[in-house]
Order: C-alpha cells, then sequence, then structure tokens
C-alpha cells in the first residue's frame, strides 16, 4: 500500500532540476559551446533548472522510470534551450557528441534518482519503526476542555430571536422533570 504523502518528491525534483542544469553544461560543451556559461546564461538555467526541479517535486509520476526519463529529458532539453540563449553562443546544429550525452545521461540519471529515491523511503521506514519500537512517537498535545458558562439571559434572547418553527415537543428541560408534575 502507497503512502498518499509522497516524501521524496522534493528529492526527485531536486535531483532532476540539478541534473538537469549539470547534463546541459556538460553536452553543450561537447557540442561546441561554451563549458562556463556566465551571466545571463548561467542566471536563464539556473531559473529554468529551479522551475523544472519545483514541477517534477509537485508532479507525482506515474510510470515510474519512464516517466522520470521524460521529465528528465525535458529538463534537459529546457536547460541547453537556456544555455543557447546566450549572446555568445555560436553552434547551431546538434553535434553527435552533445546528442550521445544527452541520451546517455537520461537512462543514467533516471536509475540514479529511482536508486536515491528508494534509499530515502527505506530510511524514513526504517527510522519511523526505531521510534515507533522506542515508543517515542509523538503523542499530540492533550486539549483542555473549555469551560462556557451560559448565561440564562442569552437563552432567553435566543428564544425570542428564534423563529417560530421549531421541532414538536415540549422543551428539553420539561422533559427532564415532567415526572414531577402531578397527573
Amino acid at each position: 500500500m502507497h503512502s498518499p504523502t509522497d516524501h521524496t518528491a522534493r528529492l526527485r525534483g531536486a535531483a532532476v532540476g540539478a541534473a538537469s542544469g549539470a547534463v546541459a553544461i556538460f553536452a553543450h560543451g561537447l557540442g561546441g559551446g561554451t563549458t562556463a556559461p556566465e551571466g545571463s546564461a548561467l542566471a536563464l538555467l539556473f531559473a529554468a533548472c529551479a522551475l523544472i526541479g519545483v514541477i517534477v517535486a509537485s508532479v507525482r509520476p506515474r510510470y515510474g522510470l519512464t516517466s522520470l526519463m521524460g521529465m528528465l529529458a525535458a529538463g534537459q532539453g529546457i536547460g541547453h534551450i537556456a544555455l543557447s540563449m546566450s549572446p555568445g553562443h555560436h553552434h547551431h546544429a546538434a553535434s553527435p557528441s552533445m546528442l550521445a550525452a544527452h541520451l546517455i545521461a537520461i537512462p543514467v540519471g533516471a536509475m540514479a534518482i529511482r536508486a536515491a529515491e528508494a534509499g530515502m523511503r527505506r530510511a524514513i521506514t526504517s527510522v519511523r519503526r526505531f521510534i515507533l519500537a522506542l515508543g517515542l512517537a509523538p503523542v499530540p498535545a492533550e486539549r483542555t476542555a473549555r469551560t462556557t458558562s451560559t448565561d440564562e439571559r442569552a437563552t432567553v434572547r435566543l428564544l425570542l430571536v428564534s423563529p417560530g418553527i421549531a421541532r414538536r415537543g415540549p422543551p428539553a428541560r420539561a422533559r427532564h422533570l415532567s415526572h414531577l408534575a402531578p397527573a
């Protein structure tokens, strides 16, 4: 049974965002671009990778490794486009070495991220079991009961203001005291 809370979503988002940026820089360098982007290209790459990370963290992958590979491919593509928009960008065609770097990084990165997710889940589960075994499970704080003082005047006002349609029968107080009335 899967937990409705995905504890590894942030890890997955951060990993996909970071891997997208790193592979985009590496593949861009293999394709003839600059290996050390500067200024606006770097800022655009950081913004794109942060956006990809947030989107991936908020989306739950439905098809496991395949959807994670799609997310990585999209992230790397967006990262590469962000680097290509720099003013000093000179190459226009995708070189075979750049495509090979992207195509190798996608499944390798997806498997590494899935392995990290599995390790994180195992660590969370073992820590949770350890805490439960020690009996140190967090106990909700006890709430003190609030005592309310009933003011008879407020009750009378409520009766005067309330609509005339009510449930049938004697008032609750009269029902409890009805056995005292003479027959």
